[in-house]
This record gives structure tokens, sequence and C-alpha cells, in this order.
């Protein structure tokens, strides 16, 4: 799996030693953000661009034991857009949740981004991060659920709604799907629901899309942030608070009512029970997670990061080449 730490700056690839212990590895960037992942492709937000890595290895070549070897190719400069969400379409677009903007943006040759949708509340396209739209749900490929955590239209409106301001909104129709969560986060279509992370409360759930009611599956200890899905289980990435405590949020009251401490790492959670079967947790310095994804298929991940000088003497070269006769 792939994991996205927003406090430090890192990314971490998690996989699997030939000896059958948890290896990984950490790639340091300007600010981790939101992730996306395929067996072949990361694309990953930074503090101020938007980095495409590509696997490097054939199916029977290794780097060591890495079995996956991602490099930085492309990297687009957005400046700061405090990106959430993102992701790429089958058309290989890329759409992402431009937090600062309060809209959903693409990628642009010319200018920092090209708008690609927006709350009807929001009267103006600002760097005002007006509502915190911060998520993004595909169906069918294509965006179809976005997570805001209030319907504010005045510069970090949302910070005096974060108990119960937030909401998720149907792309397609601008209609509101449910209302009344708390920092909601990470929405995802899976398996013919809208799942998403109640991240003010701490709960995992679902939304029934007709009566728009949350239906809560499990209590998470930590401000939860990120979400994957593999074979009957929820992979959901949590955080500590960044001042002592989730003051006015109603997650604070649930670690008390449970006499819990908040965590950092990442809890696997069984969907049909709703049992935390297997977590990371992080200590020191890691004390954020922002975004997690899979890698179905990838038993040991590993990268170069884009600021190592082992970058510069990483060259290979494609096998598609064709010869060139002088002119």
């Amino acid at each position: 799996m792939a994991l996205s730490s927003y406090q430090t700056g890192q990314l971490f690839l998690v996989g699997v030693k030939p000896s059958g212990g948890i290896h990984f590895h950490a790639v340091g960037t300007n600010r981790a953000m939101g992730l996306w992942a395929e067996p072949q492709t990361l694309i990953l937000a930074t503090a101020n661009q938007v980095i495409r890595f590509e696997n490097i290895l054939e199916e029977n070549q290794r780097i060591g034991d890495a079995d996956k070897y991602y490099v930085p190719r492309v990297a687009h400069t957005t400046g700061d857009l405090d990106i959430h969400d993102i992701v790429k379409l089958k058309d290989d677009s890329i759409v992402f949740a431009n937090t600062m903007y309060s809209c959903l943006s693409t990628l642009h040759p010319v200018h920092s981004f090209a708008p690609w949708w927006a709350p009807d509340f929001i009267s103006k396209l600002a760097a005002e991060d007006r509502c915190h739209l911060n998520g993004i749900a595909l169906r069918g490929g294509r965006p179809a659920y976005v997570t805001m955590v209030s319907r504010a239209d005045v510069v970090n409106g949302w910070r005096d709604r974060r108990d119960l301001g937030g909401c998720i909104i149907d792309v397609r129709s601008n209609e509101v799907v449910t209302e009344n969560l708390s920092m909601p986060h990470s929405p995802r279509w899976h398996q013919g629901k809208l799942w998403v992370v109640n991240s003010g409360t701490g709960h995992l759930g679902w939304v029934d899309t007709a009566s728009g009611a949350f239906q809560e599956v499990c209590f998470l200890p930590g401000f939860a942030r990120g979400l994957s899905f593999h074979n009957g289980h929820a992979i959901v990435g949590l955080s500590l608070p960044r001042d002592g405590s989730f003051k006015g949020l109603p997650l604070d009251d649930e670690l008390k009512k449970r006499d819990a401490d908040p965590w950092c790492g990442v809890q696997i959670v069984n969907l049909d029970t709703g049992d935390v079967v297997e977590w990371i947790r992080f200590s020191g310095v890691v004390k954020e997670m922002l975004d997690v994804c899979t890698l179905p298929g990838v038993r040991l991940p590993s990268a170069a990061s884009p600021t190592s000088p082992e970058v510069s003497n990483l060259r290979t070269i494609a096998s598609t080449a064709k010869h060139v006769e002088p002119a």
C-alpha cells in the first residue's frame, strides 16, 4: 500500500519482505497530500506540484527485493492549492480537490489549474478555502460525489461549522446527498455503496443515497482521513490532533467515552463485522496521515525521491525505441 503523511512530507510504501516481515520505504517530498495509486503509476500532490511516478521494472525484474520501483517522471507545478483527493480518469486526465479554491480542478499546460466543477453556493473562485472541499468519489470512472466541511461562502468559513456543517454533494446534479456530517473526508463508491469517513466523530460508514442516512460501521480512534478498499476490507488513515485535543469536535468526547488515546497510522477494518483486524501505528515524528491507497498485486514497492541525488543517475531506455538512420 501507499500512504501520504501531510505533516512530515513523506510518501510511505509498505510491502512484505521475502522473509515475511513488513517493509517500509519512505520517499521525501515537499508536503505529501492527495494520492492516486495503480500498480504501474503513482500520482502524488505536494505543496505546489502534482508528481507522476512510473514503475520502471518489468515483471521479472527486481531492484533489490522490490518488484515495483517508481520514478518521478512528470511534475506539474500548480502553486499551493492545498490539494486533497486526486483521481485519474479513464482518459488519463487528472481531477483533484482544489481545497484552496473550493472547487474540483484539472491540470492546465499554461496555468496553475482549470476549474472543472464548483458548488453552486460558491460565488467566486478565490484562494480562501471557503468550504474546505476535500474529497472525490468516482462512479463509473467519473467524479460523482464530493465532500466538504461546510457550505460557507466566506474566507475560512468552514472553521465555524466543523461540528455538523459537513455534507456530500452529487456533482452531476448539484444536489445534497447527505448533510449534518462532521468534517467528512474521503468519499468512495464501493460495491454499490457511498462510503465516507465522518472524520469529526471518528466513524467509518456509508450513506444511503436515497434517504441521506449515514450508517456507522465502526469507530476509529483518531482523525480519519484517507480510505481505500481491498478484498472485503477498508484501509483507513488516522491522525493525531494538532493541538493536543480534538477540541470542538464530537471526536474528543467519543475518545473520552471509550477511555482511548488517539492514533496515528492505518487501521484495516473487516466490512462485514466492523472489526479492526490489522493495523500500522506510527510514533515519533509522524503524526498525520492524509491519504491511503492499495497496490493490488504488488509485493514490495519502492521509489526514488524527486529531490534525491539518485534521480540524476537513474536512467532507463524505453524498449520500444526505434533505430533512426542518419539523414
